[in-house]
């Protein structure tokens, strides 16, 4: 069984656990809560020779939703020329609120190669390469999670009776909705306002 972000709850969580499936540019993974953490600081170390750029994502505030009554929008983040030193220390000062979050996605990116790492709502990590995939199956036996030929995600047990739940986490009094002010002075900065689908 799946060891879910505190922010998330699933109707069914016998029927998921860890695993990843290749595509042609894209890795879809079940992580355990307590391995997320672990996978990001991997995926940071295999590109520690390039400069990185952080991604959050923010459902937008009720406040500021254009078109409550028809979509939701989420609010994009980028901090651009994160050295690894920079990207690890987001993740030691901002990680278990990101990481435990069940509303808001993260992750890095690479900006000479391209790799890109999203940890998404209902434990699911997603890997996208312009090259060679198959240089992160290694990464996963690091974490020890196997590949599947079908993969069985949070999103394919929800029905319309039985359906995920997500909610906002909290610590210490913040939330990732804090998180845009608190690192604007590391250049952090709002890019863009998309449609959450």
């Amino acid at each position: 069984m799946l060891e879910m972000v505190k922010g998330c709850q699933v109707p069914f969580p016998e029927k998921l656990g860890e695993g990843y499936k290749m595509e042609e540019r894209m890795i879809t993974a079940n992580v355990g809560a307590g391995k997320l953490r672990q996978a990001v600081e991997n995926f940071i170390a295999m590109h520690a020779s390039e400069r990185l750029f952080f991604i959050l994502e923010i459902p937008t505030n009720q406040k500021e939703e254009p078109e409550p009554e028809k979509v939701l929008h989420k609010d994009v983040y980028y901090l651009d020329g994160c050295s690894r030193k920079k990207a690890l220390g987001i993740l030691e000062d901002y990680g278990e609120l990101l990481i435990q979050d069940g509303m808001s996605a993260f992750g890095f990116g690479c900006q000479e190669t391209g790799d890109e790492i999203m940890v998404e709502k209902y434990n699911i990590l997603t890997l996208w390469s312009r090259r060679r995939l198959e240089k992160y199956r290694a990464f996963f036996e690091k974490l020890d999670i196997g590949e599947r030929e079908e993969l069985v995600t949070a999103w394919d047990t929800f029905e319309q009776q039985h359906p995920g739940r997500t909610r906002l986490y909290t610590l210490e009094g913040k939330s990732i909705y804090d998180l845009p002010e608190a690192m604007k002075s590391q250049g952090l900065y709002f890019a863009e306002r998309r449609e959450d689908r």
